[in-house]
C-alpha cells in the first residue's frame, strides 16, 4: 500500500533504531544509561507544582482555555523578556503561548509556508527545523550551523540561486545538537541580511537559560530593528524542568505572531488553564530555580568531560545547552554514527543520539545529553572504558551500514 504524501516526505526516524535496541536490552535485564533524548530528569520546582494544585481546585479552571495563552501568562513572558534581555514586548500582539516550542515552530511553518517556499536551515540541526517545513510543502536548503563567514556566504549563495527567493532562515543558538553559541554581533549581521533581502528570521532559543561560563545567550530581539523580521521561540521545558507540561512561547514580529495565533485558533484551545497559571508563577518568581537547575547541569557537564576523558574519549566541553556534541573516536568513525550508537547500547549499556539524525553533516558525531546524575555519568564512563579496552576483539564482526546490501 502506498504511503500517504506527507509521510513519504519524512525519512525513517533514525533514533527509533537506537530506541528499539535500548528497549530490547532493558527487557533482557540490562541497565541502560540513557544519555540519548534531551528529556530533563530533574523535578519541577515545588512552588510551580503547588500553584498548579492550588489552581486546579478553583471553579471554572476546567473549561476551555485561550488558544494564544491566558493574559496573565503572556504578561509574565513579556516581563521575563524585559528582565532577562531588556526587550519590551506587547503581550497582546507580540506574544503567543504554545504547547511547547516544537508545536509553536511547526504551526508557524504551517502558517507562513506556501508549497515550494525555500527555507534555510542549519545542518546539523534539531529535526523539526527542517521537517516542520517539509511537512507543509516547503523546500529545504542547508546552511552551516556554526556562526561565521561561511554561514553568511551560504546565505548569499542561497539568495542568488534559489527560486523562489528564500522565505525564512532558521537560527538555533545555543544549538541543538552542537551546543555552539552565538553573540549579539552575529545576530546584528543576521538582522541586517534579513532586512536587505526581505527574509524572515525564526530563532529557536529553547536553551537560553542553560549556560555555563557566565555568558548568558542573547535574544535576537535585542538587536535594533529585529522586530521587523524576527520571531523567537522559547520553552519552559529545560529552564524549569517542565518538559511534560508542554509550555513554550513565540514572540516578536506582529505579522508572524498574528499568523501563528490564527492557525492555532483553528487547532487548539491552549494548554489546561491551571498549567498556564503555574507557568506564569514560574516566570514571575523562578529566577532562583533557574539558577539551581543551571548549576546542576554545569556540574554534570564537568563530571562528563572529566570522566569520559579519563576513559579515553575526549568530550569538548559545551558552553551551553544540556548536550555535548562529541566526535566519534577515530577507531570507530568508519562505522558512522548510527552503527556506533548501536554498539554503545549493545557493548557499553549506554544510549546516545546518533548525529546522522540531525542531518548528514552530523554523521561523525553523537549527541550526549546531561540527563543522568553524576554517579550514573561516571558509571557510563566506566562502561565506555571497558568497551574501548575490548573493542579490537569485536570490531572485526561489525560491518558498516554503507557496505550492506
Amino acid at each position: 500500500m502506498d504511503e500517504f504524501h506527507k509521510i513519504r516526505r519524512l525519512p525513517p526516524y533514525v533514533f527509533e533504531q537506537v530506541n528499539r535496541l535500548k528497549a530490547q536490552a532493558r527487557a533482557n535485564g540490562a541497565d541502560i544509561i540513557d544519555l540519548g533524548m534531551g528529556n530533563p530528569d530533574l523535578p519541577t520546582p515545588r512552588f510551580i507544582e503547588e500553584k498548579l494544585i492550588e489552581t486546579v481546585g478553583k471553579p471554572r479552571t476546567n473549561r476551555y482555555s485561550a488558544s494564544k495563552g491566558i493574559a496573565g501568562l503572556r504578561r509574565a513572558q513579556a516581563a521575563y523578556y524585559d528582565r532577562r534581555f531588556g526587550v519590551k514586548l506587547n503581550p497582546d500582539t507580540q506574544v503567543v503561548a504554545t504547547l511547547g516550542s516544537k508545536e509553536g515552530f511547526v504551526n508557524m511553518a504551517q502558517a507562513i509556508t506556501a508549497p515550494g517556499d525555500v527555507i534555510l536551515t542549519p545542518n546539523p540541526s534539531y529535526p523539526i527545523h527542517a521537517f516542520g517545513f517539509l511537512m507543509v510543502g516547503g523546500v529545504i536548503r542547508s546552511i552551516p550551523c556554526e556562526p561565521g563567514p561561511a554561514f553568511f556566504e551560504a546565505l548569499e549563495r542561497a539568495v542568488i540561486h534559489s527560486i523562489p527567493k528564500p522565505l525564512a532562515v532558521v537560527l538555533c543558538y545555543p544549538s541543538n545538537p552542537t551546543a555552539v553559541t552565538a553573540d549579539l554581533e552575529f545576530y546584528k549581521d543576521c538582522v541586517a541580511f534579513a532586512k536587505k533581502h526581505g527574509i524572515f528570521l525564526l530563532s529557536d532559543l529553547a536553551y537560553s537559560e542553560i549556560y555555563f561560563d557566565d555568558e548568558p545567550p542573547p535574544s535576537i530581539l535585542e538587536v535594533p530593528g529585529a522586530f521587523d523580521v524576527a520571531v523567537e521561540f522559547t520553552s519552559m521545558s529545560k529552564s524549569f524542568s517542565m518538559p511534560g507540561w508542554r509550555i513554550g512561547f513565540a514572540v516578536g514580529n506582529e505579522r508572524l505572531i498574528a499568523a501563528l495565533a490564527r492557525v492555532k485558533s483553528y487547532l487548539d484551545y491552549g494548554a489546561y488553564t491551571p498549567i498556564q497559571v503555574a507557568a506564569a508563577a514560574a516566570l514571575n518568581a523562578g529566577d532562583a530555580a533557574i539558577a539551581e537547575i543551571r548549576e546542576t547541569y554545569k556540574k554534570r557537564r564537568d563530571v562528563m568531560v572529566d570522566a569520559f576523558g579519563k576513559a579515553g574519549w575526549d568530550i569538548p566541553a559545551p558552553r551551553a545547552s544540556m548536550f555535548a556534541w562529541v566526535p566519534i573516536p577515530e577507531k570507530f568513525r568508519h562505522l558512522g554514527s548510527l552503527e556506533f550508537s548501536k554498539l554503545l547500547v549493545e557493548k557499553a549499556d549506554i544510549a546516545v543520539a546518533p548525529g546522522i539524525g540531525f542531518g548528514e553533516h552530523g554523521d561523525d558525531y553523537v549527541r550526549i545529553a546531561l540527563v543522568e546524575n553524576e554517579q550514573r555519568i561516571r558509571q557510563a564512563a566506566r562502561n565506555v572504558r571497558r568497551f574501548f579496552d575490548g573493542a579490537d576483539k569485536i570490531l572485526h564482526n561489525v560491518i558498516p551500514m554503507s557496505a550492506r546490501r
